[in-house]
């Protein structure tokens, strides 16, 4: 299983990551036609290098051209993510989380979104009794 990369990145990156996520593979130009903003093509392949380098990304030579993808999935890199935030401004507490989503802004979570949460917690609570 490999190694998952550091869940901390700019926005640039994220950005970044988004659009290789969503196409699955591209070009610098490809990437370069979809960010937001003034973007410069060596500034972007700069960028596709460090985000390899901190193990985010791949890529294949093809027709004299680098071909970026994603390292790990973007379920993986939402988990690592996700256990990131938890460990550092939850203490490690799923339910601070939950607390600070409701308590925040209840107006924000549509009831769809509550009664789904509810399922969730009732089948945890189910799988724990097996």
């Amino acid at each position: 299983m490999p190694k998952l990369p550091t869940p901390a990145l700019s926005r640039r990156e994220r950005e970044i990551m988004d659009i290789l996520h969503r196409r699955g593979r591209a070009t610098v130009h490809e990437v370069v036609a979809e960010l937001s903003g003034n973007t410069v093509y060596s500034t972007v392949r700069a960028q596709l290098r460090v985000l390899e380098d901190k193990g985010h990304l791949r890529h294949t030579e093809e027709q004299l051209r680098y071909v970026y993808m994603p390292a790990v999935s973007r379920t993986s890199v939402r988990r690592s993510a996700l256990k990131h935030l938890l460990n550092t401004f939850f203490d490690g507490s799923p339910g601070q989380v939950v607390e600070a989503l409701i308590r925040d802004d209840p107006a924000a979570i549509s009831d769809e979104e509550l009664e789904q949460m509810a399922r969730l917690v009732q089948d945890a609570r189910k799988g724990r009794r097996k």
